[in-house]
């Protein structure tokens, strides 16, 4: 299979020497006449992309824009260096279905067999270069980014040390100076990571709705009419969603969900399948997730309408062809992005363009 981040190769090695595939080579046409969608204020050929994960840097989201995909998101970055969890961090993980909460309690198989995959571990840790590294990339890659194209900067906060007094109100200051440097490079649009399940942290910053709305809040407050996206895990409680959208819904452009599913992975004889303290759970993308990238994408539809907010909704998970992207939109996606379907099939932008009125 063409994957253009290869999971058999480290991360080291993807940033140096990737894209792979063929995809630096795919080339998209520009469809005639002018944009004829929008998204964060701005006109796209097709509010179609790549979410924060596989485009590591300038030169995948580059080959992304080449290739068709419109509306692409920088990987994650952070203030400070921050390492990549140990090699791997993809393997195909066996799912018979769906990977419901039910299904997610009890182990998954997880192993290399890559070729037959449309279900993948997504276990990096954020890693993030320092600064002076990561902003002159991501001005590239805003400047890589055609007519009827955007590139979304993803940051999120680091965690300060235990011993670190003012723990609060350090992270707070922390995910407001990612959103300054981001800001500083150009990009018209931020997305805030608040659902990466990779970092053995405990709970997942999402469903702490008073931290998440002083963190928005004190973003927006620095980065002023840039459009502030948040990205969001599965809610599996709708009064808890309901909560953070009314307290969020004024300090954001939209929300863009999910992120991955996070499971319990084994090997074969039943150990961690991933190496590493923190890495028995791992979150999971892919085909077996679409069913709560829709489920959260049709009930925040309802909650725009509750709110009578105007924010945008992205739909993510499993979308591993044009017409998965097309049910995201029947059920209120305003965007849909792709990372395991984009991997797979560097020809899924183009055909996206051609298909992107809702299904009925």
């Amino acid at each position: 299979m063409p994957w253009f981040y290869d999971p058999r190769r480290t991360y080291e090695d993807n940033y140096a020497l990737g894209p792979f595939g063929g995809f630096g080579d795919v080339a998209a046409a520009r469809p005639d006449g002018p944009p004829r969608e929008s998204f964060a204020g701005e006109a796209v050929y097709s509010a179609f992309g790549i979410p924060a994960g596989p485009l590591v840097n300038a030169a995948f989201c580059a080959a992304a824009f080449r290739a068709g995909f419109d509306v692409n998101v920088y990987k994650t970055v952070r203030t400070r260096t921050h390492p990549v969890h140990p090699f791997p961090h993809t393997l195909a993980v066996h799912v018979d279905g769906d990977l419901t909460p039910e299904r997610a309690a009890r182990p998954l198989l997880a192993d290399d067999a890559l070729d037959e995959a449309t279900s993948i571990s997504n276990s990096f840790g954020v890693p993030s270069r320092d600064p002076d590294a990561w902003q002159a990339d991501m001005a590239a890659a805003v400047a890589a980014a055609g007519p009827g194209q955007l590139l979304v900067g993803s940051f999120q906060g680091t965690r300060p040390d235990a011993d670190a007094g003012d723990r609060d109100g350090a992270y707070l200051a922390d995910h407001v100076a990612a959103a300054r440097l981001v800001r500083e490079t150009g990009a018209r649009a931020l997305e805030l990571n608040l659902s990466c399940p990779n970092e053995g942290t405990g709970a997942l910053l999402c469903f702490d709705t008073p931290a998440v709305t002083r963190i928005v809040a004190a973003v927006k407050e620095e980065i002023g009419d840039l459009p502030l996206y948040v990205k969001l895990a599965h809610f599996r409680d709708d009064a808890a969603l309901a909560g953070l959208v009314r307290a969020t819904a004024p300090y954001v452009a939209g929300y863009a969900a999910i992120n991955t599913i996070p499971a319990r992975l084994v090997d074969a004889d039943g150990r961690q399948a991933l190496p590493g303290e923190g890495r028995a759970v791992a979150g999971v993308c892919g085909d077996a997730i679409r069913w709560a990238g829709l489920d959260m994408v049709e009930r925040l539809a309802r909650l725009r309408e509750d709110v009578s907010s105007a924010f945008e909704i992205v739909g993510v998970g499993g979308v591993l062809t044009a017409d998965h992207a097309r049910a995201y939109r029947a059920v209120g996606a305003d965007a849909v992005m792709s990372a395991t379907g984009a991997m797979l099939d560097p020809g899924l932008g183009a055909a996206v363009r051609g298909s992107t009125a809702p299904v009925a």
